[in-house]
């Protein structure tokens, strides 16, 4: 027998919040590859904040190539011991890794049933990993979509408190170009995000 019971339908809005998400999430874990950046090229956006930073994003991905991402993200989060930009949340509120908001992050990991990668080694509260985070929580991929009002406290807990600022720091790095616009754009999620649950999620 097949499992009749259906979860309730995802709007379309938090489809494509949860989109964004993912894609953030991908430019971030690592180098785009081939495809990630013909995707990234093609991309058109509206005349937003949001929309012109993504139409911005799109056309430098058109001048760039692999190899130049790669030799940028490794300059920005890898270099030579460490890169231009620390991508965590401990660093970011505390000037250390491995700190307490890494402990937090972790204990509501566990209450919302998200485990790490096991091929994933730096810690969990790096901007890709969340931004994957909160993208999982509103398509349902730890289990039932979690409610709004949770993924606001999750957000307000781990996210707010750094993501706009370290995505600040990614648009004005030394060593962003394609990165640069990365930055605009979630910037301006971040800052939509934050309105968007301050004024609906309860």
């Amino acid at each position: 027998m097949t499992d009749t019971a259906v979860q309730p339908a995802i709007a379309e809005e938090d489809l494509l919040r949860a989109d964004l998400y993912d894609f953030l999430s991908a430019l971030l874990a690592g180098p785009a590859d081939k495809g990630l950046l013909e995707r990234t090229a093609g991309l058109a956006g509206d005349e937003s904040d949001l929309g012109q930073a993504v139409s911005t994003l799109a056309r430098v991905a058109r001048a760039t190539n692999v190899k130049a991402v790669e030799s940028e993200f490794n300059a920005l989060f890898i270099g030579l011991g460490r890169g231009e930009l620390m991508p965590f949340a401990s660093y970011y509120l505390t000037g250390f890794l491995n700190e307490k908001p890494l402990a937090s992050l972790r204990a509501d990991m566990a209450g919302l049933r998200i485990t790490r990668a096991p091929n994933v080694y730096e810690p969990e509260d790096n901007i890709a990993s969340l931004m994957e985070m909160m993208s999982g929580m509103i398509r349902g991929r730890f289990g039932a979509a979690v409610p709004v009002g949770r993924q606001k406290d999750f957000f307000f807990r781990h996210i707010a408190p750094w993501a706009e600022h370290f995505f600040s720091d990614l648009e004005a790095a030394q060593n962003s170009v394609l990165y640069a616009p990365v930055g605009t754009v979630g910037k301006a999620f971040m800052a939509i995000e934050t309105q968007a649950f301050r004024m609906g999620a309860e």
